[in-house]
């Protein structure tokens, strides 16, 4: 007589970290970023001078002065803050990617992974665009508008404001491929309903343009609403080619 056993494997162990210490995470991430972005920051301070220049490089013809004995004090430590928030950017996505790792299925992580370094990418690809393009397109403007009339003397701490505004604006309008994605891949808009809306996104895109820019001026409304529409167009091309 002869008996037979079957063993098999009939449970799954999940082990899962209670949400106390999911807490705690997160707040030693945050800071080790607030170490980062300090470090950074005092890093720009020792350089101000540089970066100073290289923010006045869009401009050639214009003097400079502040308009109260701190002003550039004050303007120096502004920069050196979004300079060290700008350059600590790669380490702020980082740091979301492996708080939100574990908790992601792999078809998640082949969505979001991209899309965090695609967003990085085209906030730096907005800066650039910003810098080359529609800084120097907006002060020529402005420079050739009064050059008859008014001899140009600029208070650096407005400049700089006016610049800052343009690139986090530029910066921003720059996400749009990677809010279409999300949309499409979340099913609350198809390609094809986007596509079908290129009407009212001309109109949207030079609402947006002349909302976002700081300036007056319609060069520059009309190359950031012109970026923006190429931003739309390969967001939407992105996503057809996602779908097949």
């Amino acid at each position: 007589m002869t008996q037979k056993f079957n063993f098999t494997k009939t449970s799954t162990v999940i082990l899962e970290l209670p949400f106390s210490d999911h807490i705690e995470e997160l707040r030693q991430r945050i800071f080790l970023l607030f170490g980062i972005i300090l470090l950074l920051t005092c890093g720009a301070f020792i350089e101000v001078k540089s970066l100073v220049k290289i923010l006045e490089l869009p401009i050639t013809n214009v003097k400079f002065f502040q308009l109260s004995p701190g002003e550039y004090f004050i303007s120096t430590l502004k920069i050196s803050f979004y300079t060290g928030l700008l350059f600590s950017s790669p380490f702020i996505i980082g740091q979301i990617i492996l708080f939100l790792l574990p908790g992601l299925t792999r078809k998640e992580t082949k969505i979001i992974l991209p899309l965090l370094l695609g967003s990085l990418i085209l906030f730096g690809l907005g800066l650039a665009f910003s810098y080359y393009t529609l800084i120097p397109a907006a002060l020529n403007f402005f420079l050739n508008y009064s050059e008859e009339v008014l001899e140009p003397f600029w208070s650096f701490d407005q400049y700089f404001e006016f610049i800052l505004v343009l690139f986090y604006s530029t910066g921003l309008s720059f996400q749009i491929p990677i809010i279409q994605i999300l949309i499409g891949l979340l099913n609350i808009v198809s390609a094809k309903q986007m596509l079908r809306a290129w009407r009212y996104v001309i109109l949207f895109s030079t609402i947006l343009g002349a909302i976002l820019t700081p300036s007056t001026d319609p060069l520059t409304q009309l190359l950031l609403s012109l970026a923006i529409l190429l931003l739309y167009f390969s967001g939407l091309g992105i996503l057809f080619l996602i779908n097949t």
